[in-house]
Order: C-alpha cells, then sequence, then structure tokens
C-alpha cells in the first residue's frame, strides 16, 4: 500500500472531511478523493461511502485507518532513530492547550523548554470540548486537554495519553458569604444559589451538571463564562458562586470551600498521535510538561488525591 494514501486516509479520519485534508495538505479536494479511491482499489474494500454531499469511513475504512496510525508510527520511529544520531532534540514543536491550563503551566514550560535551545515550542491556548481532541492532534504534536471525573477516557486506540495532574474544583464564594465560613459545603446547602459556569459541554459545566442528579435540583446558572479570571471578578463582586479549578484560580479576593461527599475535579491529560513522542523534541516537550505540572501541585497526577484544601 502507498505511504502516502495511508496518510490521507488518517488525515480523513482525523479532519472528518475531504476538503479540510486538502486545505490542510495543500491539495486539491479532487485530488484527494482520487487518491483514497485508489487506495480503496489497492486493498480491493470499499473504504469511504457517500454522506450527504461528503464521505464517511466505512467500517473498513475505519479499521483501515487504525492500522495507518501504526504504519505511520513506525515510520516516526524510524525518523526518530535517525534523529538520535543527531547530539540534541531540535525542530518545532506544535502545542494546544485550553486556557486555563495554559495560564497554569505554560509560563514554567517555556521556562524549561528554553534549557534547550534547539527546540522551539509554539503553543497555542485553544477551548476545547473533550470530542474535539483527536481532530486537534492532527494539527499539533501535544494537546493538553481536560475532562471531568466522571468522563470516558480517551480512545486509546488511535491515540496516546499521559496523565498529568487532576486538579479538585472548589465552590469560590465572596468572602461574606453565609457559608464562607464553613470547612465544606454540602450539595443541599448550595440549593437556589446563583451560579456562574462555563459553555455547555465543557468539564466544568458537565461537574455541575452531575450535581443536579445528586440534589434533584436544576442549578440556576445566571452567567456563563469561559475565561476563569472574569469569573473570579463576578464570584468577588456578589455576582454569584462557582466551581472553579484549585490550583489554577488566585484565591486572595475569594473563599474556596471543597464539597463534602462529593469527588469533584478535572483530570488534565496530554493526547497526542501515537508515535509523536519518538520525535526526541516531542518528548522534551512532554517531559517538560510533566515536571511543571508536578511543580505545580507538589506531586503531579494522584487519581485518588483527596479534595482537601491546603491554604
Amino acid at each position: 500500500m502507498d505511504v502516502r494514501r495511508l496518510r490521507l486516509l488518517r488525515e480523513l479520519a482525523d479532519r472528518g472531511t475531504v476538503t479540510a485534508v486538502a486545505q490542510a495538505l495543500s491539495y486539491t479536494p479532487s485530488s484527494v478523493s482520487q487518491q483514497i479511491r485508489a487506495l480503496q482499489a489497492e486493498v480491493g474494500v470499499r473504504l469511504t461511502e457517500p454522506a450527504g454531499r461528503g464521505l464517511r469511513l466505512t467500517d473498513a475504512g475505519w479499521a483501515l485507518a487504525t492500522r495507518a496510525d501504526e504504519v505511520l508510527a513506525a515510520l516516526d520511529r524510524a525518523d526518530a532513530e535517525l534523529d538520535t544520531y543527531r547530539s540534541t532534540p531540535r525542530g518545532i514543536v506544535r502545542l494546544a492547550m485550553f486556557p486555563s491550563a495554559a495560564f497554569l503551566l505554560l509560563p514554567g514550560l517555556l521556562r524549561r523548554i528554553a534549557e534547550h535551545p534547539k527546540v522551539r515550542l509554539e503553543a497555542r491556548d485553544i477551548d476545547m470540548v473533550p470530542s474535539e481532541v483527536t481532530r486537534l492532534t492532527a494539527d499539533f504534536d501535544l494537546v493538553v486537554t481536560h475532562r471531568d471525573d466522571q468522563a470516558e477516557p480517551h480512545d486509546g486506540e488511535r491515540v496516546a495519553v499521559t496523565p498529568l495532574l487532576r486538579e479538585p474544583l472548589d465552590v469560590a464564594m465572596p468572602p461574606g458569604h453565609p457559608l464562607a465560613g464553613r470547612e465544606r459545603v454540602e450539595l443541599t446547602e448550595l440549593v437556589g444559589e446563583p451560579w456562574l459556569s462555563v459553555d455547555i459541554g465543557f468539564p466544568v459545566d458537565d461537574v455541575l451538571r452531575s450535581l443536579a442528579v445528586r440534589t434533584g435540583v436544576r442549578p440556576q446558572v445566571v452567567q456563563r463564562i469561559n475565561d476563569f479570571r472574569v469569573t473570579e471578578a463576578l464570584v468577588a463582586a456578589g455576582h454569584g458562586i462557582a466551581l472553579l479549578p484549585r490550583y489554577t484560580v488566585d484565591s486572595a479576593h475569594l473563599v474556596m470551600r471543597p464539597l463534602a461527599g462529593v469527588r469533584a475535579g478535572r483530570n488534565i491529560e496530554v493526547v497526542s498521535r501515537k508515535g509523536a513522542t519518538e520525535r526526541p523534541a516531542v518528548q522534551v516537550a512532554l517531559d517538560a510538561l510533566t515536571a511543571e505540572a508536578r511543580s505545580r501541585t507538589g506531586d503531579g497526577f494522584h487519581e485518588n488525591c483527596p479534595d482537601t484544601i491546603t491554604r
């Protein structure tokens, strides 16, 4: 099988449309379609089928795309082995991070990467929901994402996942709030409170909605703000309460309290295509991310860490 055609099939699996593949790889859509048809002829099995005005992969197409990952990862390993004959890791590493992870980790990460002068990190902050993560690995070597405790893990068949840290979510309230003096806050005590949350579908909102299941009462969300800096200001000004990540938030003007009897947190992870870290420069960046996460929490990722506060 032609490796270039396998790569196009893998890109179609990740990007979803022939047009998106063509734009990303500087092909024409007709050229992409032609190469996919040629691959079908090579393997003797239908790999795509019509879907509206576009194409989608058949079951056989998805199976071959998964194997294509393995083939291309093997080629990446071969390239990486050649890299080992050079004295130091080098090249550009493309990194996507959701914004609050960038706030928490990126300054220290850049300091660590500076110790490797031949490695250049290109970072972008991207608001992402879990369903978008695999697609992002088509454009980025490493994707820093998050999911709540109840969410399904990413599909390990197609991507590699490296845990960084688990960050508890605490209830943030203004200092004068009636519950500010409590060591922990019961769910039932929050019924009727005005909530500040994030867009529907993002992990923190998933946690808030799961609380509704526990209490039987739907939270009253008065504002949806994705920027935690803005949410902090609104909570401090008395416009509502919020679930905010413990290590990321500047709590100087807030009271942060854990929820009693509830495990509420977000798992911050690095997702990459299988074989991506065979490139020494990408492995350097992943090691730096892991070290920075450990330094921010004191001990890094602990799946069973208690939701307690230390400040």
